[in-house]
């Protein structure tokens, strides 16, 4: 069994900054892709950011210059730094994670449970 557990939400003023952190455990022999997605109140989960097992990112266009993803293979890690927070990031933040937990088995898409990230005006 594989989880992923996030960590590092919490309430900060815009302008500020919050690093999410997202450890992955249990049964693991490899991990792909990696990410980020967010869902606020009354929409739909959205993607975020992404980084491949090799560190090449992609992100979604209203974060970009903003927040920075970054991993450690060697710790099953993932982490989103986020800057200059605006209202409008208030969100709950998962964490995904492409994993492989026998070198038999194919990738499977695993999510943690979401961290709550609120940002005042």
């Amino acid at each position: 069994q594989v989880q992923l557990v996030e960590s590092g939400g919490g309430l900060v003023q815009a302008g500020g900054s919050l690093r999410l952190s997202c450890a992955a455990s249990g049964s693991i022999f490899r991990i792909n892709d990696m990410g980020w997605y967010r869902q606020s109140p009354g929409k739909q989960r959205e993607w975020v950011a992404t980084i491949t097992a090799g560190g090449n990112t992609n992100y979604v266009e209203f974060v970009k210059g903003r927040f920075t993803i970054s991993r450690d293979n060697d710790k099953n890690m993932v982490y989103l730094q986020m800057d200059s927070l605006k209202p409008e990031d208030t969100a709950v933040y998962y964490c995904t994670g492409q994993v492989m937990d026998t070198w038999w088995s194919s990738f499977r898409n695993y999510w943690g449970q979401g961290t709550q990230v609120t940002v005042s005006s």
